[in-house]
This record gives C-alpha cells, sequence and structure tokens, in this order.
C-alpha cells in the first residue's frame, strides 16, 4: 500500500506522516479507513480522508488541528472531530474506534468505544470496511479483515452481515449508488438480502431525514439516472411517496434535464454552483399533484430554499408556460416571468417543454436579462424633492422596463428619466 500513497500528492502525503507521527507520540494507533482506501485501490481521487484512532479521537483531532493553527469541529457524544484545512483543501474526518449494536431495526445505533476491528465491522459493505496503518512502524500496511480488495477486484458490492439492511436500511440506498457510481453488482446473497429488506418496506421505516439525506447524495452523482434506474428496479419509489411511480416519460425528462444543466455549466460557469440534485428531485415528483409533493417536502425536512423551489416548480400551469411560448415576450414580460424563479426551476422547466419560443425566451433571459438591477436608489429620488411613498416602487419599475428595453443604461441616463417622470407627476 506504500505504493498507493506515494501517488497522492505531496502534501496529503506529508499530511498522513504528520498525523501517524501525532498518533504515535500520543500512544495511539491511526489508520485511513473507509471510502479514502477503496478509492485509493481504485485509483480514484478523493482526498477526504478518513481517519479512525484507537485511543482518544477527539485529543487527537486536537492535536492535528493546533499543527495547522485551527481548531476542529467537535461532536464529543460520538467521539468524532472534523479538521477543515482551508489552505490544503482538505477535509478530515477523526473517529475514535467503536463498535455499535442496533436496539431496533432502522434505528440508530449504540456506540461506544471499542478496537479497529470492532470499527471495521460495523461499516456497510467490505469494500468500505479496510484500513491503512499510518503510523510509522506499520506505515502502509492494509488491513483487510472481510476481503474487501477481493470484492474490489471482482467488483462486488457485499454486505458484511446478513441483517445489515435491516439493521440499517440506508444502506440499500447507498449500496445503489456505489454499485452504479462503479459499474459494480451486488454479490447474489447480499441482492437477496436487499430485496428482502425491501419487501419488508425498511426504508419507511427509517427516520425520514436520513433517507433524505442518501436520496440527496444518491442524486449528486455524476450521472444519477442510472442509479435512479436501477431504484426503480430494486425498491420503487413508494418510501418517497405512496403511488409515486415513475415512468419512461420521466426517465426522458431527467435525461433532458441532464443536458440542460451540462448546457447551463458550459455557457454560464461564472453564475452560482447548480443544486443538480434538486432539478433530478423535482423531475422525480413531476407525476405527482401540487399536495403530494408539500406532504413529501414536510416529510423529508427540506431546508426551506429547498423546498421553496420543490414547491414553486409545481405552481407552473398552462398560464405561465402559455406566456412562456409567446417569441414575441417583450424583455420586462421575460423578466417578470422567470426572474422570481431559481436557475433549478428554469432549467427544469426548459428540460420539459421544447417549444421553440419557451427556449428562446428562457436563453435570452439568462442571457441578456438575468438579474439585471437599476443603479438609483431611494436617497437619489429624495435628492430630487420626492416625497417617499408608494411612487417610488412606480418609479423604479418604470426605469427598470426602461433599462431591460434597452432605453436607459447608465445611472446618468437612469436619473434623466426619473426627471421626467418627476415633472410629469408634478
Amino acid at each position: 500500500m506504500k505504493g498507493y500513497l506515494k501517488k497522492l500528492p505531496k502534501e496529503v502525503q506529508d499530511l498522513i506522516l504528520l498525523a501517524g507521527d501525532i498518533a504515535s507520540i500520543n500512544n495511539m494507533r491511526a489508520y485511513l479507513v473507509g471510502g479514502c482506501v477503496r478509492d485509493l485501490l481504485l485509483k480514484v481521487e478523493n482526498l477526504d480522508l478518513d481517519i479512525v484512532i484507537e485511543g482518544n479521537g477527539i485529543k487527537f483531532a486536537e492535536e492535528l488541528a493546533g499543527a495547522f493553527n485551527t481548531k476542529p469541529i467537535r461532536h464529543r457524544r460520538f467521539g468524532t472531530a472534523t479538521v477543515d484545512l482551508l489552505s490544503h483543501r482538505l477535509k478530515i474526518d477523526i473517529a475514535t474506534a467503536r463498535k455499535e449494536f442496533y436496539p431496533e431495526p432502522a434505528h440508530l445505533p449504540v456506540v461506544e468505544n471499542g478496537s479497529l476491528k470492532d470499527d471495521l465491522k460495523r461499516r456497510d459493505f467490505t469494500i468500505n470496511a479496510m484500513a491503512i496503518n499510518i503510523n510509522r512502524d506499520g506505515f502502509g500496511k492494509l488491513l483487510d479483515l472481510f476481503g474487501g480488495e477481493e470484492d474490489l477486484n471482482n467488483r462486488k458490492i457485499r454486505v458484511l452481515h446478513d441483517l445489515s439492511f435491516i439493521d440499517d436500511p440506508t444502506r440499500i440506498l447507498r449500496g445503489i449508488r456505489f454499485e452504479q457510481r462503479y459499474n459494480f453488482r451486488f454479490e447474489p446473497k447480499t441482492k437477496k438480502l436487499l430485496k428482502g429488506a425491501v419487501a419488508l418496506r425498511m426504508l419507511e421505516r427509517v427516520e425520514p431525514q436520513r433517507i433524505r439525506d442518501d436520496l440527496i447524495l444518491l442524486l449528486k452523482e455524476n450521472y444519477p439516472l442510472k442509479e435512479i434506474r436501477r431504484l426503480k428496479e430494486l425498491v420503487g419509489f413508494a418510501f418517497i411517496s405512496p403511488g409515486l411511480s415513475v415512468s419512461d416519460k420521466i426517465f426522458r425528462l431527467i435525461k433532458f434535464a441532464e443536458k440542460q444543466i451540462n448546457w447551463f455549466k458550459k455557457n454560464y460557469p461564472d453564475r452560482r454552483m447548480l443544486d443538480t440534485w434538486a432539478i433530478y428531485f423535482m423531475a422525480l415528483m413531476d407525476p405527482l399533484n401540487s399536495n403530494a409533493v408539500r406532504k413529501v417536502c414536510r416529510k423529508f425536512v427540506f431546508r426551506k430554499g429547498e423546498d421553496k423551489r420543490i414547491l414553486g416548480y409545481k405552481k407552473i400551469g398552462r398560464k405561465f408556460i402559455s406566456n412562456l411560448k409567446r417569441i414575441k415576450n417583450k424583455p420586462p414580460d421575460i423578466f417578470s416571468i422567470l426572474e422570481p424563479l431559481s436557475y433549478e426551476v428554469i432549467l427544469l422547466v426548459k428540460a420539459k417543454y421544447k417549444y421553440r419560443g419557451i427556449q428562446k425566451t428562457i436563453e435570452d433571459f439568462l442571457e441578456i436579462y438575468n438579474g439585471m438591477k437599476i443603479c438609483s436608489k431611494g436617497d437619489d429620488l429624495r435628492r430630487l424633492g420626492l416625497t417617499p411613498g408608494p411612487s417610488y416602487q412606480e418609479i423604479f419599475t418604470k426605469v427598470l422596463n426602461a433599462k431591460l428595453n434597452g432605453a436607459v443604461k447608465t445611472k446618468e441616463e437612469e436619473l434623466e428619466l426619473i426627471k421626467k417622470l418627476i415633472r410629469k407627476w408634478s
């Protein structure tokens, strides 16, 4: 494994060596674990490091963070911490080695301190249950207690024990995500266990926020259509909303949405980063009516901005689309229709409605009118002798419309127009 570690960027290698030395000085054993080990073996870049400590993980995190003049984010209840090294563009998750047991199926486990073996044994799949020693006296040694390396070589997803999907049904979603990301396959027994947990509707017994988080991760994959198809094949979508059925029509919508996302990223690289998962989620929700989508948003406790987008998309009806289809829409009309919507909603509308008028209107909006503002402020109107009141908003609207139409461009031109409006009203 030393050879694999040497392929990491030098600053990451140095950091790992420093972490091992800090552990040794404090009589602790330190190991890289989980996804970073898996991806090292697969030669996939993954610079989010997970370190398990046989000893005091919180103390270790404090010492490591101190070496970089920063402080860790501590979670003392769980014996874990996170060290964000912004200068290195690295995030390090640190945990005290733990063992766990599940008091009830689909509930969070009870966790207590344990050994490295205990910690690896509690993980989801064999490919995520490997560790690499980073102490100097055993540096680079791979610890593979459950055949994870062999499963990687054979491109298999395998659980560590028969109750894995019963104890934690979110592993169903994670398994599908890993399977499709790496073009692996569930080994036969694991697939049978997964289907058994689905038949028992175990996903519906999990706290919805946990389902939400894993579903979002699945939809954040580079090409989530693969994951969504596999989800339909193995699980279905009743765990999201009873009766939700995803047809070929929705798969096509998701594919078109993917194209629009790529189009947006190519043409507008400097705009804010898209929440692509939200676009795919809204597409999945397309068959549901507004009330059903509202129930889903309440169930999963989305953040306020997230549910606003999702519900906003469902409010788009025939009148909205009819207005958007008009090729001869004037700039102020385009602005008033589309400016209140998020990029995510706009792109899904563009993916769903392929009328030329809609495509042109959206493209014009994003290219020319999106985010357009006037330079003039209330102070400018006061200096021109206008008493604050409802007339301010009316004037600003007229100035903005003039700017959208290209009649004014500079602040000076705005003020000249404002003077004319004031004289007209005097």
